[in-house]
Order: structure tokens, then C-alpha cells, then sequence
């Protein structure tokens, strides 16, 4: 399925914001300046403009324009909770250097236990990583993630230590769609303490997810645990009149 139209233009005045170019308290070009520059019709540069409100970046401003509202967060790894977004796509807007370290790689088969734990169907055939996320020099977030198998063909450990999702939609075409997840704090493991650079944390801040395609099918369930000052996650949310 081809990438919406507006998705280019969202993604091209995103990285405008986040690197500065357009600076908190700015407006934005004028919609005409946009369609003129992205070759498209107003409606599409609304598209993009609409999702960068929702996911918090500007504010349209009655009779003025389109306001910068985003502040960069220059200490912590900002990640998005409403949006669906790859680990690479996040530390390339925070501007870190990340290295990724391959803990395991494996083929495993659901059983009753990985089955309730995670959504997919007893037997499910199934690739089993583990990763250590190295931010700025410092092993910060422990990823465990497992993908159907029958989706997502052709995973390697080259790919998981670049990025699954660039392989998923640019070599498989897989359209990803909807993600839910839940943000906890817990007690730090010991795995947690061998694998990360905790300081004096005792605690991790945790991420499951479940993530699904435009097929609907569920073909990820991922935990993430984050050392808890090195990063903070954003919604953004429009308040409905009543």
C-alpha cells in the first residue's frame, strides 16, 4: 500500500521543528507557500498540518497562522505515545548516537505461557530478540521484541541491529497501523542491572506494546525497559467540547 501523500509533508516540516529551523513560537509558511514547495493540493498540506497538531508540534492560531508549540527535550530520549514510531526514527529526532547490541536472536514456537503473555496463538512460529540500546555511550534501554514469524520473513540479526520497521515497510511493504501500549514502573531486575547503565536506579520504566498491521493482524509484542531519567514519553491530546 503507497504512503499517503501528506506523509512527506508532515515528515519534511517535522524535522524542520526538530531541528530548529523552525524554533518554538514560530509560524509556520502559509498553506500556499507549502503546496507551492510540495507540488500538492491545499487539503493535503491540511492532512499534514492536522497531524502535526494532534501529535503536539503546532497549534493553529485563529487569524494568525500555525504556531511552533514543540520544545526540545536536550537531556532525555523523547518517545511519542500516541504515534506508532521506530526506535531509529526516535533517537534520529533527538539527534543521539545509538548504537544497538544483539543480546539473542532466535526462532521460538508459542507455548500456553508466551501465548497469554503476548496475544499470538499457541504454535505461532516466532523471532525471539533481545537488544541493548546504547544512547550517547550508555546502555540505557533493554528491548525484547517478538515478531510472527509468517509476517515478517526474512528478520536477520544485521536487520534487527539496524532497523526492523525500515526493513518491514521498505522490503516487505507491510503498512503498520495501530499500536497499543502501556507504560509502567518496576523494580529493576537483575538482568536489568547486568544489561544496563543504571547508576543508583532501582527501578525501570517498562513499555509493552502490541503493534498490528493494515491486515489487522497483530505482528509485534514488544516490552522495553528504560533507565527512568534518561528519556520521557509525550501525548498529545485536544480537549472536545461538550
Amino acid at each position: 500500500m503507497p504512503k499517503a501523500k501528506y506523509e512527506p509533508i508532515y515528515r519534511s516540516i517535522r524535522e524542520d521543528i526538530e531541528t530548529g529551523k523552525l524554533g518554538y513560537g514560530d509560524f509556520l509558511p502559509s498553506e500556499n507557500d507549502y503546496t507551492e514547495q510540495f507540488g500538492c493540493t491545499r487539503n493535503t498540506v491540511r492532512r499534514a498540518l492536522s497531524m502535526l497538531t494532534a501529535d503536539g508540534f503546532v497549534l493553529p492560531q485563529h487569524g494568525r497562522g500555525v504556531q511552533v508549540i514543540y520544545r526540545p527535550d536536550e537531556n532525555r530520549t523523547v518517545f511519542t505515545i500516541g504515534g506508532i514510531e521506530s526506535f531509529a526514527e526516535a533517537t534520529s529526532r533527538n539527534q543521539k548516537k545509538v548504537v544497538t547490541k544483539i543480546e539473542s536472536f532466535k526462532i521460538i514456537e508459542a507455548d500456553e505461557k508466551l501465548s497469554l503473555k503476548t496475544g499470538f496463538d499457541i504454535g505461532s512460529e516466532l523471532y525471539y530478540i533481545e537488544r541493548i540500546r546504547v544512547v550517547d555511550g550508555k546502555a540505557l534501554i533493554f528491548d525484547t521484541n517478538i515478531f510472527l514469524k509468517s509476517e515478517t520473513e526474512g528478520l536477520s540479526p544485521a536487520i534487527a541491529a539496524d532497523s526492523i520497521y525500515r526493513y518491514l515497510e521498505n522490503s516487505l511493504h507491510m503498512t503498520i497501523t495501530t499500536s497499543r501500549r502501556r507504560v509502567t514502573a518496576e523494580k529493576a531486575r537483575s538482568r536489568d542491572k547486568e544489561l544496563l547503565d543504571l547508576d543508583t536506579y532501582d527501578f525501570v520504566l517498562v513499555v509493552t506494546g502490541q503493534v498490528f498491521n493494515s491486515k489487522g493482524v497483530m505482528f509485534e509484542y514488544t516490552q522495553s525497559r528504560h533507565r527512568p531519567d534518561q528519556v520521557c514519553f509525550v501525548e498529545s491530546a485536544v480537549r472536545q467540547k461538550v
